[in-house]
């Protein structure tokens, strides 16, 4: 593959040298042989030429679930990862959200050879605990060798404190990081919004902010007492974005994400019934949505994902109470952050962690092997389901305004372009 970016400007604040200015890049086999102002182009070269088009390196989404196996209707791994490239991700963390769960070592070496020769590469998780069930321990060990970043029970709490103990415990012999979801379902109960004005107004049942900050609290103070690597997916309150940070200046190694849509919307939208938007953790308050605004911006919230979970139309084209929790969200992750934080803000937001899953963070240089995405960052568009990639199509985002365009990816010699 032998490709020449002209005139991009670079969007990479670990290069001094080349942090937002505009260059010719030069990339023959896969590898970035060279970065100058003007560059001729060799010959049997692909030249890419883009007005106002950025370059970063390649972005990763930290929470992606799929349907494969079991669920194909939902999402192919193959159509999954077709999807991210074209989104602007060169690597995503896959949630453990199939039948059967990804609970044995076999499990996850079926996902890592279904993800095989894509650009985009595919990092599964393991279920936390056999089948999900919250009882006993899965194959952690044998999970981890297979190529499994991480251990969580997707969207399930662990509701036996003693469990998360040993599992933090057992998970440090082998440096492996423990996913705690963030509810306490005695608290929550039959709750399926966030419990405030609106939902009193609505008739519909709430999930108070304090289901979350109970379990956040819990997790935090076992973690203190156990050590290890603890990691709280999508959490949606302030009073959590406030425990989380207190956490962190003890030196406790916590992280935690929040889903984008979160960052976004507040439950005035739930006015409309309409259940796209009904989504776990639920759509919380403008004060709540500033707070993890606020916690992304100072890093207190490590990572920011799209939380994408496809779900069939019949899953979705119900009554609100009976409608499953999700929404897709690749397609639209990085529009809605462009919107939200300034370009190099998004950026830095995008690129966020791998080293935290183990995963070696690219670099933007000459030698180094490309693993790039690329953009436009200006653009305003309303989103339609014609801008949906995903074999699902529910999105909370359809007739939303956003800001920037992806125009493509390289990575892994391979090399998608949207234009």
């Amino acid at each position: 593959m032998n490709v020449l970016l002209k005139s991009v400007k670079i969007v990479n604040a670990e290069s001094k040298e080349f942090h937002l200015k505009k260059r010719d890049i030069l990339i023959k086999n896969g590898v970035i042989e060279k970065i100058a102002p003007s560059i001729e182009p060799p010959s049997k070269t692909k030249v890419l030429s883009h007005k106002n088009m950025h370059v970063s390196i390649g972005w990763i989404d930290t929470g992606v679930s799929f349907g494969e196996p079991g669920y194909e209707e939902r999402e192919t791994i193959f159509n999954g990862l077709k999807t991210a490239a074209s989104s602007g991700f060169t690597d995503v963390v896959l949630n453990p959200n199939s039948f059967p769960l990804p609970d044995s070592s076999s499990d996850i070496v079926f996902l890592k050879n279904a993800a095989k020769d894509h650009l985009t590469g595919l990092h599964p998780l393991g279920n936390l605990t056999t089948s999900g069930e919250g009882v006993d321990l899965a194959e952690l060990f044998d999970m981890k060798n297979a190529g499994a970043v991480g251990f969580y029970d997707f969207k399930h709490p662990i509701a036996n404190p003693n469990l998360l103990k040993i599992a933090l415990q057992y998970a440090q012999n082998f440096d492996a990081t423990v996913f705690s979801f963030p509810l306490d379902m005695h608290i929550a109960g039959k709750g399926i919004v966030n419990e405030g004005i609106v939902s009193t107004r609505l008739g519909l049942k709430g999930i108070p902010a304090m289901a979350e900050e109970l379990q956040v609290s819990r997790d935090l103070f076992i973690l203190e007492y156990t050590g290890g690597k603890l990691h709280i997916p999508t959490i949606s309150t302030a009073n959590s974005v406030k425990l989380i940070a207190a956490a962190k200046k003890k030196g406790l190694n916590v992280t935690c994400s929040v889903a984008v849509h979160n960052l976004f919307f507040t439950d005035t939208v739930l006015e409309e019934f309409e259940t796209d938007y009904k989504v776990l953790p639920p759509l919380r308050s403008g004060a709540d949505t500033k707070e993890l605004i606020k916690g992304v911006k100072n890093g207190t919230i490590d990572f920011v994902t799209s939380d994408h979970t496809p779900l069939n139309i019949e899953r979705k084209n119900v009554e609100f109470d009976n409608a499953d929790y999700g929404t897709i969200g690749l397609e639209s992750s990085y529009g809605i952050l462009n919107k939200i934080f300034d370009t190099e803000e998004t950026i830095e937001i995008l690129t966020r962690g791998r080293e935290y899953f183990g995963l070696e963070t690219p670099k933007l240089k000459e030698g180094e092997t490309a693993n790039l995405s690329l953009f436009e960052p200006d653009t305003t568009y309303n989103f339609t389901s014609e801008d949906i990639l995903s074999s699902s199509k529910n999105s909370l985002f359809i007739n939303q305004e956003l800001k920037g365009k992806v125009l493509g990816t390289l990575s892994n010699h391979k090399m998608v372009v949207n234009f």
